[in-house]
């Protein structure tokens, strides 16, 4: 199951460095959770399916790099 980000929850990362951290977090486990189950369900033989898995990796990557950085970058 996936939970969305609310505006509340931004407003708080904004001026929470640790939620923001949990928050990337959690949306980083949603994100690698959702691509594992694409690529498992045969995702990466249709061409769509796979531009959606490599842009999926690439924003993976970001949230990993901003987790790495520390929480007290934004």
């Amino acid at each position: 199951m996936v939970d969305l980000v609310t505006e509340d929850d931004i407003e708080r990362a904004r001026k929470d460095p640790g939620f923001r951290q949990e928050l990337l977090a959690k949306n980083l486990e949603q994100l690698l959770a959702a691509l594992n189950l694409m690529r498992r369900n045969n995702g990466d033989r249709d061409p769509a399916n796979a531009k959606q898995i490599r842009e999926g990796v690439d924003l993976a990557v970001q949230l990993a790099g901003r987790l790495q950085k520390g929480p007290n970058v934004a």
